[in-house]
């Protein structure tokens, strides 16, 4: 595993009691820290904070390497106690395996709480019909309020960063929601000096962001340095994939492939997972965290952008998601 640190230091309590102007310590002395241990140190408190100002949160869940690293944060901010809050995963069944069985892996290993807001089981009742693309990352959104207001969450994590994609640049630590879950600008809070306003009226809760000031790179690099163990599906492997809109998808029974797109194997990783239907593969080499990190320094496009079909379905798409009360 890679222990390599970048020299960038951050000096907590700048704003503190030393004051704004006071001498900061140098580089190489004991009181600074890395980028990576100041990132850990922010969310460590965001994490406390909501845990001193909320009453129901819940971390939201998937598997993928963000909401790992997130729960790795929370467990590391109340140990030796256990977390206290559950976890919650939007299923939209079309997930790959390897993710699903490192969830439950997971949540067995820790003896934690995990509820599951199936998006089949709303298909199945009428109340979401299929999309003609077979995507279901759209359909999340009515699962995900529905489970928020059923157990009366008021505050929920989430592993949203700003280097993702444009509609999440703009967001706040802390996310206040309407009691229908959508976001209005015109009512975030500014977060000066890391204060973060809670307060919300009866029905309404917050979207909590510890990893907003993350980058891909930083994620990869707290891996590495945190022994954090990931599902395989992250590192180089033969999958049998198809080629759709410019990236290589998963063939499975959610739709694909069609008649003209015929299946090869080929050796590729995930750098980010979700439905099936709209998460693409990248060609890669990288079998060690080291290789991933080195490929990931050297790319040019963002996660999303390179394997996310839904965040191209318009130039809008996760901004109309946000609205609408998903993200």
């Amino acid at each position: 595993m890679s222990e390599d640190r970048h020299s960038t230091t951050a000096v907590a309590g700048g704003q503190g009691a030393a004051g704004a102007g006071a001498q900061q310590p140098e580089a190489d002395s004991p009181f600074a820290l890395s980028h990576l241990d100041a990132l850990e140190s922010e969310a460590v408190h965001i994490f406390r904070e909501v845990a001193g100002e909320f009453e129901r949160p819940v971390i939201l869940f998937s598997g993928g390497k963000d909401s790992i690293v997130m729960l790795h944060l929370a467990l590391k901010a109340f140990a030796p106690a256990a977390i206290p809050f559950s976890l919650l995963h939007v299923d939209t069944g079309h997930n790959f395996p390897e993710v699903l069985e490192y969830r439950d892996r997971t949540v067995a290993r820790h003896g934690l709480r995990l509820r599951i807001a199936s998006v089949q089981e709303y298909i199945d009742a009428g109340t979401l019909r299929e999309r003609p693309d077979g995507t279901r990352n759209p359909l999340q959104t009515v699962p995900l309020t529905d489970a928020i207001q059923e157990h009366r969450f008021d505050a929920v994590f989430g592993g949203g960063r700003r280097d993702e994609e444009k509609a999440r640049a703009k967001e706040r630590v802390f996310s206040l929601r309407d009691e229908f879950s959508q976001w209005d600008p015109r009512r975030q809070r500014p977060e000066l000096w890391q204060l973060y306003n809670g307060r919300h009226a009866p029905g309404e809760h917050v979207r909590v962001f510890p990893l907003s000031n993350w980058t891909e790179l930083d994620v990869w690099q707290y891996i590495a340095r945190e022994s954090i163990e990931l599902p395989e599906i992250y590192f180089a492997h033969e999958r049998e994939v198809f080629s759709r809109s410019g990236m290589w998808l998963t063939a499975g029974d959610w739709g694909g492939p069609r008649e003209s797109e015929p299946v090869q194997t080929r050796t590729v990783r995930y750098r980010t997972v979700g439905d099936m239907s709209c998460t693409g593969a990248v060609d890669s080499d990288a079998t060690t965290l080291d290789a991933v990190i080195a490929e990931i320094a050297a790319s040019r496009l963002t996660e999303r952008g390179a394997t996310r079909a839904d965040d191209k379905l318009s130039e809008a798409a996760m901004e109309d998601r946000k609205r609408e009360g998903y993200f």
